[in-house]
């Protein structure tokens, strides 16, 4: 998963209600560590027995690894553990969830907000979930108004009807909610649905002084800090947590004088009011006037004065994959659900999830080979098997999209979660995959081009592990090392 780590020095950590996230959700990429490397060539009749010695290690006796490592052009099996058997998937879930939207939505699938003139000067703005939505967006809606010859609106009708259901997934964590990475997703969503605060360290023994980027947000909450500056020599952490009712944000840790400033990135609470005070900043900056404010459910639109879309799909996927998005993973999810008439109280992500179980049926992805919950990976009630995810990557390599869905993966030791895992290997620049990475579950899923042998697909995934993810990880790279060295024999 997705987590912004604090802009910040020494590692300090925004950690939310546990002493230590660990890796609790968080599909950024640690420290790496290299994989050992073997310069041999490898046979594939060799394959099984050189990746037993990963796997089998003693330290990951309690361990379970699914893997499956097939050449691209055909469904020979060159190596096999627990391949049909149900994992966590983490956020290679991205994966099936992305594989549908390409196929379901086509490449240029944009998503658009709106403002419709509704007469005696109410205005009606409908959003659509455009994940990509920022305050400069709001700011060319303003523009167009003003363009029009709107000075002033006597009601403006905020339309959140397109997106149904909670507006997060009630499977997360609680950890998981209210952790920028599990922003909550609606038809409004603007900046990500988070919102940040700096913590600035003062004099030695003096509380760390908060500064809020969005003083309308700070009248939001009420702080409780319990921080403080320390010398020097000093470790630096802070510990940041959120109450139940949602409007009490608790500040602990300590940061050392003279340091640069944290920024914190937390999820807003409710997505439609920030959406409108920030939209009323941006009236404002244009000397548009706005009276009244009100969220309703749906609605007749009218004549449609102006609007604004989000980038084509294939940089949505890019921003998806690449980056571990959780929250465009999950408005992708909700965009599916224009593709199929739901039926009464039947959420647009469960509308979604229909759909991409149908597209991947249609791509001939067995549908016993997973049980879907969300679009991200963020909940543990995901389950999908490493047989799934080989099937959806053999069978998207072989559509006419079939770039773009690549061209969104991270390249070992050059961009996005693997940016910083492969250097120096053999592996650099020849795997493109996506990586996941719960409590106890990490994930690796993707392409190769071997240099030695035809191109590969493979999944690996590691459930109810005890170890560090930096040596989970270290022994997945080592498989993947491995693949690089096949040859003919």
């Amino acid at each position: 998963m997705r987590l912004k780590t604090l802009n910040q020095p020494l590692g300090v950590l925004l950690i939310f209600l546990t002493s230590q996230i660990g890796f609790s959700s968080i599909a950024k990429a640690q420290t790496p560590v290299a994989p050992r490397i073997t310069t041999k060539s490898i046979c594939s009749t060799q394959l099984g027995t050189a990746i037993d010695a990963v796997i089998n290690r003693p330290l990951f006796s309690r361990v379970r690894w699914g893997i499956l490592v097939q050449p691209l052009s055909t469904g020979q099996t060159l190596y096999s553990r627990d391949a049909q058997k149900y994992f966590t998937p983490a956020s290679n879930l991205k994966l099936l969830t992305t594989a549908a939207a390409l196929q379901q939505l086509g490449a240029n699938f944009r998503i658009r907000t709106s403002i419709y003139q509704n007469g005696n000067g109410v205005l009606r703005v409908v959003g659509r979930g455009d994940p990509s939505l920022t305050d400069a967006e709001l700011q060319k809606l303003a523009q167009q108004l003003k363009q029009k010859g709107i000075t002033q609106i006597q009601q403006l009708i905020a339309d959140d009807s397109y997106i149904q259901g909670d507006i997060v997934n009630p499977t997360w964590q609680w950890e998981d909610v209210q952790s920028d990475y599990g922003a909550p997703v609606n038809s409004f969503i603007l900046n990500q649905n988070i919102f940040s605060l700096k913590l600035i360290p003062q004099a030695v023994g003096k509380s760390l002084q908060v500064v809020w980027t969005d003083a309308g947000e700070a009248r939001q909450w009420r702080i409780m800090n319990q921080s403080v500056t320390v010398a020097q020599n000093q470790p630096s952490y802070i510990n940041v947590t959120r109450e139940l009712s949602g409007t009490v944000l608790r500040i602990q840790g300590q940061l050392t004088t003279n340091s640069e400033p944290s920024l914190i990135d937390l999820p807003v609470v409710d997505p439609n009011y920030y959406f409108l005070r920030r939209f009323r900043t941006a009236l404002a900056a244009e000397k548009i006037t706005l009276g009244q404010t009100l969220l309703l459910n749906g609605g007749v639109n009218q004549e449609e004065i102006a609007f604004v879309e989000s980038p084509p799909l294939a940089e949505l996927l890019a921003e998806t994959n690449l980056n571990s998005n959780n929250l465009y993973a999950e408005a992708l999810l909700r965009a599916l659900a224009v593709k199929k008439l739901r039926v009464k109280n039947q959420t647009s992500a469960d509308v979604g999830l229909e759909v991409v179980k149908a597209s991947l049926t249609q791509l001939g992805v067995d549908p016993a080979n997973y049980i879907l919950v969300d679009g991200s990976g963020l909940s543990r009630r995901n389950l999908v098997t490493p047989e799934a995810f080989v099937q959806t990557l053999r069978a998207i390599a072989r559509t006419p999209t079939a770039y773009l869905y690549r061209a969104s993966l991270p390249v070992a030791g050059k961009s996005g979660t693997l940016k910083g895992r492969f250097q120096g290997t053999s592996a650099e620049g020849i795997v493109q995959a996506k990586t996941g990475t719960l409590t106890g579950a990490i994930s690796l899923s993707g392409y190769m081009n071997a240099p030695k042998y035809e191109p590969l697909v493979f999944s690996i995934i590691v459930n109810q592990s005890e170890q560090p993810a930096s040596v989970v990880r270290q022994a997945i790279d080592e498989v993947v090392v491995l693949l690089t060295q096949l040859q003919r024999c």
